[in-house]
């Protein structure tokens, strides 16, 4: 199987993880075009979760196993659900690269109008929405040093650190593609670069941010409540209104951008993204008044980090399928037009 090294996988988990037992099935989780995501499910029907890198073109620090891993342990004894952190494998030669491993949680990854519509209804639906932006406040709301993620990254200067990273992160898969020989050159996100540096807000405090806070990055019950937040690798201290651009940014009141799947908070029932930054507003007692600028940057962001994705899928990185690359490939200057109409 790409991705995973069943023998050496096998012994690995038996040694490391308490009471499991051997055979082991792997199914890779679709839907994550970062890091590779795998259901593990052992002889007697117990379920884990193994998270890798993706197998070529990794960008540094962008596929971080073990930071994800030492901040969902950090989590857990805290109001923002997560997932158990279970073990961490940072022997490359084991897997071909480090891989963590964690709880199963029960519920489900809501990412398209067909897949809400038919879990949660109208009375769900706002309640997740409005659980989701709870958990945010909540976790926004940690002393960084309490929960010991105080030494995590600098505390000042978020904005201006993460456009330095992401541009750099742009650039760095610009030349990837040119060695992949599926180049095109994208100036709008250029462009959207430097409109952004030139009008970064002050910053409001320092949080844990999550860094790509979405419904569909979380796992819902039933009744619309968040069981836990996934896909850490992007988390650092910083601007809590980043997170509160990004939900926005993939939140839709009616209609999807161009290239997307109809979304699931397009349905009836679901909160406005006006009444999401109100509640959050309420719940956190931040002015966010500068949110436009958060989500433009969250928009950009996205743009860069598609880019990275559309290479990995050209050069067959994500697996043998490729056929997806096209069109990854031209939302990357979609997300930075959707970045330029949000700073106005």
């Amino acid at each position: 199987m790409d991705g995973v090294d069943v023998p050496q996988v096998t012994a690995w988990l038996l040694d490391r993880v308490p009471g499991v037992e051997a055979p082991f099935s792997f199914e890779r989780v679709a839907g994550g075009r970062s890091n590779l995501t795998f259901v593990v499910t052992d002889a007697g029907g117990r379920r884990l979760v193994l998270r890798r890198p993706p197998l070529s073109h990794v960008l540094a620090s962008a596929h971080d196993t073990g930071r994800e891993h030492r901040i969902i342990a950090a989590l857990r004894s805290t109001p923002v659900p997560v997932p158990e952190a279970i073990g961490l494998c940072d022997d490359a030669s084991v897997n071909g690269a480090p891989f963590s491993v964690m709880s199963f949680v029960e519920g489900h990854v809501l990412r398209t109008a067909d897949e809400a519509e038919s879990i949660l209804d109208e009375g769900s639906r706002r309640r997740a929405g409005e659980d989701l932006v709870d958990v945010l406040a909540a976790l926004h709301a940690l002393d960084v040093d309490e929960i010991g993620l105080g030494d995590l990254a600098r505390r000042e200067g978020y904005i201006e650190r993460q456009l330095k990273r992401w541009h750099g992160q742009f650039l760095r898969s610009q030349e990837q593609a040119v060695q992949a020989g599926a180049h095109r050159p994208v100036p709008i996100v250029e462009e959207v670069h430097e409109l952004l540096l030139a009008r970064v807000p002050a910053q409001l405090g320092v949080a844990v941010a999550h860094g790509d806070y979405r419904l569909d990055n979380t796992i819902v019950g039933g009744d619309g409540r968040v069981r836990a937040v996934l896909d850490w690798e992007l988390c650092t201290l910083g601007d809590p209104l980043a997170d509160v651009g990004t939900l926005l940014a993939y939140w839709a009141d009616g209609a999807a951008l161009p290239g997307a799947l109809r979304p699931s908070t397009s349905l009836p029932g679901f909160p406005t993204r006006t009444e999401l930054a109100e509640q959050y507003a309420a719940r956190s007692g931040r002015d966010v008044s500068d949110l436009g600028y958060y989500v433009a940057f969250a928009y950009w962001r996205l743009a860069c980090i598609l880019e990275g994705v559309y290479v990995r899928y050209a050069a067959g990185a994500m697996g043998a399928d490729r056929s997806v690359a096209s069109a990854i490939g031209a939302l990357v200057a979609t997300r930075a037009e959707a970045a330029l109409a949000a700073l106005g």
